[in-house]
């Protein structure tokens, strides 16, 4: 494992405990320049995972609790007339930062929700005609309650295809939940020091983004994704933005390794994770009792494992 990043992941471990597994494709996200959708039930440390995840890195961090009356305008910014000057000028919004955090974001309008398209995708603000670029590393981590609870409304589709994961924290186990009530929790988030600048990790990103991935690795992707297409137990599978997701996350699994070079199996690490919320189940899978995860698995199963020259 890269050194730099298993420190920040030690870090932050202080205050989340028995999440290996999913800190580990956080922190793969980070360094293939995605988007953090964090699906889960309140409690569980979704929010303590983004600031003790901007502190270890050393990162520009705001927070938004998503309501129904948040506005675009308090995400983006707005321009104001200023009277000495005779000018308007603009205010920039709490999406000015190097990791924003969307709380609840299925708690909000779908009009604010959609303020979020443009600047995930290609990291700039336009507002009234005039385009603000955000400074790198620019990242979004939302969380949103699972679908169904009070108060919340279903992300569209093209909101989803814009989070390069989506992830679910979960209970901790046993032991980790002793250790939260023993200390290790929110309270202590003053003990997570920066181990990384935001120059290493744009010098990480730039590694990631020039790790080799073969021929048969990119057929691979390609083949693995037509088959989501192919399958009646899917009314939608995974497009294209999500087989680039795809690839560029395991270039960043494959640098977190330490390899400058991808393999089958960082694509497995990397393949739920991307895909399970763009999939969109078929009536056929719901009536047999399946879900995303067994359908990856199956598609997994399906799919020869290239042999690497």
């Amino acid at each position: 494992m890269n050194q730099a990043l298993a420190s920040v992941k030690e870090e932050i471990k202080k205050v989340i405990r028995g999440k290996d597994d999913v800190l580990d494709v956080v922190l793969c996200t980070l360094l293939a320049k995605g988007h953090i959708l964090l699906e889960d039930i309140p409690g569980v440390g979704k929010t303590t995972l983004a600031v003790a995840l901007s502190r270890a890195i050393g990162l520009s961090y705001k927070r938004m609790q998503f309501t129904p009356d948040v506005l675009p305008s308090d995400i983006l910014g707005f321009s104001m007339y200023d009277k000495e000057t005779g000018n308007f000028e603009f205010r920039k919004g709490a999406i000015f930062t190097n990791l924003f955090l969307a709380d609840e974001i299925n708690r909000t309008s779908p009009k604010t929700q959609s303020a979020l398209l443009e600047v995930m995708e290609e990291r700039r603000v336009s507002i009234e005609g005039v385009t603000y670029s955000l400074e790198p590393p620019f990242f979004v981590i939302a969380t949103q309650n699972p679908i169904g609870a009070s108060g919340t409304q279903k992300l569209p589709d093209s909101q989803l295809d814009r989070f390069f994961v989506r992830l679910s924290l979960g209970y901790p186990d046993h032991k980790s939940a002793t250790e939260i009530l023993k200390g290790h929790s929110m309270e202590h988030i003053d003990e997570v020091s920066p181990v990384m600048n935001t120059a290493d990790l744009l010098n990480l990103q730039k590694k990631a983004d020039s790790v080799f991935a073969s021929d048969a690795i990119c057929d691979y992707i390609v083949s693995l994704t037509e088959a989501t297409r192919n399958t009646d137990l899917l009314t939608q599978g995974i497009s294209p933005r999500g087989s680039l997701a795809i690839l560029k996350m395991a270039k960043a699994y494959a640098c977190y390794q330490d390899r400058d070079y991808v393999i089958p199996q960082d694509i497995h690490k990397i393949f739920y994770s991307v895909c399970n919320h763009r999939m969109i189940l078929s009536t056929k899978a719901k009536a047999s009792g399946k879900d995303t995860a067994d359908i990856v698995q199956q598609t997994l199963e399906l799919i020869p494992i290239p042999e690497l020259s």
